[in-house]
């Protein structure tokens, strides 16, 4: 029952997701809005790779990330980043699909090189945490990017101001 809602909310901020991705013009890539902050495409190839952390996550009680490797390829195209996102979607939900309900309350934790930063606390407390939240917080950054950028974005949560004022 629990994973049915996760597939439930997956597949349509999956969606949400796609189209923020598929906005993105390649002009806007190297956009960022202060120096320390990721660029456009540094911040969307980390949303694309965020579905790729599924398999540690569901599959593993302690996500190394000191042997985590992540090959996030070209991001100077919009549409690899695109392409990335595609690939991982599909294997984050089959990870999804599959995963077993009667390991969501397992401790799990995430740490590198023998010290752990995060957890130990139960598998789904950190799917909501670390797959769900820590995605939408990134999208959020990404759309606040695009706009300072001078970039529409499209409405996820119903349509933006711009859509509902014929803008």
């Amino acid at each position: 029952m629990i994973k049915q809602g996760l597939l439930n909310e997956f597949d349509y901020e999956a969606e949400n997701t796609r189209k923020l991705l598929n906005s993105i013009p390649d002009s806007a890539l190297d956009y960022r809005p202060q120096p320390q902050l990721w660029s456009v495409g540094q911040l969307a190839s980390h949303i694309a790779e965020v579905y790729n952390w599924y398999d540690g996550t569901f599959n593993t009680d302690n996500f190394d990330m000191g042997t985590y490797s992540y090959d996030k390829g070209d991001i100077s195209r919009a549409s690899n980043i695109v392409e990335k996102f595609e690939e991982n979607v599909k294997k984050a939900r089959e990870i999804l699909a599959n995963s077993d309900e009667s390991t969501y309350m397992n401790n799990w934790s995430m740490g590198a090189n023998g010290q752990t930063f995060i957890g130990p606390a139960p598998r789904i407390a950190m799917v909501r945490s670390l797959l769900y939240n820590h995605l939408y917080h990134h999208r959020g950054e990404l759309v606040a990017h695009l706009r300072a950028s001078g970039n529409k974005v499209p409405g996820l949560y119903g349509p933006t101001y711009e859509e509902s004022h014929g803008k």
